[in-house]
């Protein structure tokens, strides 16, 4: 009983020192949490994702094509921004270690979440907010590291959509065709800004040029007008760039004290996750071969 009043002195001790406005909002709080106004908490809608699913979380550009003529990029394919967009994209896999494999290309990157992730409880609307917001303020922090002096002249915007795969076949495929689409649009702006920059045609004509043209044909006029083998491009350019996790041994240097009290130095050899940037085929099955520890099991 006398260690139940102490208690009470105490709390009301410590309460005459607080701040009026400190000491209001302390009294009050409890009061406040179950107020008459929460019933506006029920509008909220549930946007938990289904469990056992992949998560992919797919962000573009908004109105990049302006924010690239503003900035100045390198036609078809600037070497500068598509770091800056990789840069972001692995601050955003460093932030999120439940992302298993993103990839990027152009102004876009898709991020995907392993099928037991729980961030955030799984809602649909954290998890893209968070990969939205990291990824933008990233490219906002990178942008000198990769433009120099060149002035950043206004935010960029990046818009998110999210989506379900339940097995490991549909997410493959939809990795397939983000990489079969970067193929396609890097093909067309290649033959399109060389007809330009090498062949002398306004952007109107070589528009026309190309209308019609399938794959075959536009290697043809790479190959035979300007001595262009589009193999030999970039694979950059050509596979756009995959993020994974790779496990690297890293050795330091610790000093250890020894029972006689010398000082020495021992060799430490530890393994780390790390990002690693590729570029190549994805579509195959050597690269899924080569990194089985990516999927999980459909069973």
């Amino acid at each position: 009983m006398l260690i139940q009043r102490t208690h009470r002195i105490r709390r009301g001790i410590t309460s005459c020192f607080l701040p009026p406005l400190v000491r209001l909002f302390h009294s009050s709080s409890s009061t406040m949490a179950k107020s008459k106004f929460e019933y506006v908490r029920n509008f909220e809608t549930d946007d938990t994702c289904l469990r056992n699913c992949y998560i992919v979380v797919r962000l573009d550009g908004r109105n990049f094509h302006k924010f690239a003529e503003k900035h100045k990029f390198t036609k078809p394919n600037d070497n500068r921004a598509l770091g800056l967009m990789t840069r972001s994209a692995h601050s955003v896999m460093e932030e999120l270690e439940d992302i298993i494999i993103a990839y990027g290309q152009s102004d876009e990157f898709s991020f995907v979440f392993k099928r037991t992730s729980n961030w955030f409880k799984r809602r649909a609307s954290k998890l893209m907010t968070h990969v939205a917001s990291q990824f933008s303020s990233s490219y906002v922090f990178y942008w000198k590291e990769f433009f120099g002096e060149e002035p950043l002249l206004y935010p960029p915007g990046f818009d998110g959509r999210v989506v379900l795969y339940p097995s490991n076949r549909n997410l493959r495929d939809y990795l397939s065709w983000r990489q079969a689409d970067c193929h396609v649009n890097n093909l067309y702006n290649t033959v399109f800004w060389t007809l330009v920059q090498k062949g002398g045609l306004t952007t109107a004509q070589a528009e026309d040029r190309l209308k019609g043209t399938l794959a075959a044909d536009k290697n043809e006029i790479l190959f035979s007008e300007f001595d262009i083998n589009y193999n030999n491009e970039s694979a950059l350019h050509r596979k756009g760039t995959t993020l994974i996790w790779e496990k690297q041994d890293e050795t330091v240097t610790k000093r250890v004290k020894l029972p006689n009290e010398e000082e020495k130095e021992v060799h430490v050899t530890r393994s780390r996750k790390r990002v690693r940037a590729l570029h190549c085929d994805i579509i195959g099955e050597q690269f899924w071969e080569d990194h089985p520890d990516i999927l999980e099991d459909d069973n």
